[in-house]
């Protein structure tokens, strides 16, 4: 458990020291009035609007602000001048469990700075939208055992350029949900007779390469960092720029409507398959957490669910989380499959309703695509 502890620690860290962002000349802060931004059923959610530039309150700033319930379109936009440098906007309030949205934007130049804040109300007593089918576990454990059958036929290339004093870093390739498809990663192995806790790294949504994570592996942890797509993750940069924008783009759509060949069926069991490797691994002492945020807070919540063997995960922001909420009322999560579907009924609704706009076809297709 200490161990646990431990490695829970140093995966919180690096995160803070990575995901730092750079800090802006311009700060258009959005806060609620409650310190925990939760609010009972019922009660009004104040948001204090403010907009500084190097810490300095800038009076006479134009603001447009909206007021949304979570990511749906806003039902308040306004624009008002602040006087005294800020301006405290009541949002109204919630009768049933949801989120309230505030967006504030500044346009300095040809720039735009945004804020933004929201407030829950009792969202721990939201229920999913979605229905557990009923051959749920039964497809999930069948997925699982043809995966098994898979050889791993496991490869390792040495990186001698990223080892240190301390690691060994490698490519490692395995076989994975059918034969010749395979997932790729960075592994990162403490130098040394003792056996080691690792960490399996899964990534947020894109097309890129992977570095390893030589850091952890040096305070002795192994990691892995892998990649999803079934390509080599040491290629130069400009190759995964040409797949993101050619054959991959678009990738979290591919084969949505076929249980079989849907594109993260493939992606999950590459997972299962990369904990299979590090549970093969001589230097590897049994104690598992997999990490990630948005695509990846999905594939750790994914892993960890359907393989005992991971202790942990830890999961930020993640993807595909209540993805029917849109049909629903709420919001979804990301890629928002359904969002699209509530902008074409306002479309429809507003041409119903003889409103004179004119709405060029490349402009329709350019919002949804952007939505």
């Amino acid at each position: 458990m200490r161990k646990l502890s431990l490695l829970f620690f140093f995966v919180c860290i690096s995160w803070v020291c990575v995901a730092q962002p750079m800090r802006q000349m311009i700060q258009v802060s959005v806060v609620p009035d409650s310190e925990t931004w939760l609010y009972p059923l019922g009660k009004d959610a104040c948001f204090t609007i403010t907009v500084t530039k190097d810490g300095i309150l800038q009076k006479g700033v134009e603001v447009r602000y909206e007021l949304s319930w979570d990511m749906m379109e806003p039902f308040k936009e306004e624009t008002t001048v602040l006087k005294n440098g800020k301006i405290t906007v009541n949002a109204g309030s919630l009768r049933t469990p949801g989120f309230l949205r505030c967006r504030a934007f500044v346009k300095v130049g040809e720039k735009i700075y945004e804020g933004r804040a929201t407030a829950g109300y009792e969202p721990h007593s939201l229920k999913p939208t979605t229905k557990m089918p009923a051959d749920f576990r039964d497809f999930w454990e069948k997925a699982k055992r043809e995966n098994a059958d898979i050889p791993m036929d496991a490869r390792l290339r040495l990186l001698p350029e990223r080892c240190t004093s301390k690691v060994d870093v490698y490519e490692l390739s395995v076989q994975n949900f059918q034969y010749g498809s395979r997932m790729f990663g960075i592994l990162c192995i403490p130098k040394g007779d003792k056996k080691y806790p690792a960490l399996l790294r899964v990534p947020g949504a894109g097309v890129r390469p992977y570095e390893g994570h030589i850091a952890e592996a040096e305070r002795g942890y192994i990691t892995l960092d892998m990649g999803i797509h079934g390509v080599p993750v040491t290629m130069p940069a400009s190759v995964y720029q040409n797949l993101r924008y050619g054959p991959l783009d678009n990738y979290w759509n591919f084969n949505w409507d076929n249980l079989e060949t849907v594109y993260y069926k493939r992606v999950y069991m590459g997972c299962l398959r990369m904990v299979d490797y590090i549970c093969s691994m001589s230097k590897f002492n049994g104690d598992l957490i997999v990490y990630g945020g948005s695509q990846g807070g999905l594939l750790s919540l994914v892993t960890a669910a359907l393989d005992d063997r991971v202790m942990g995960c830890v999961v930020f922001y993640p993807a595909l989380a209540d993805v029917n909420g849109y049909l629903h009322g709420r919001a979804g999560g990301w890629p928002h499959y359904f969002k699209e579907k509530i902008l074409k009924r306002k479309i429809m609704r507003m041409l119903l309703s003889g409103k004179k706009k004119r709405l060029l076809p490349t402009m329709m297709l350019s919002t949804l695509r952007g939505y």
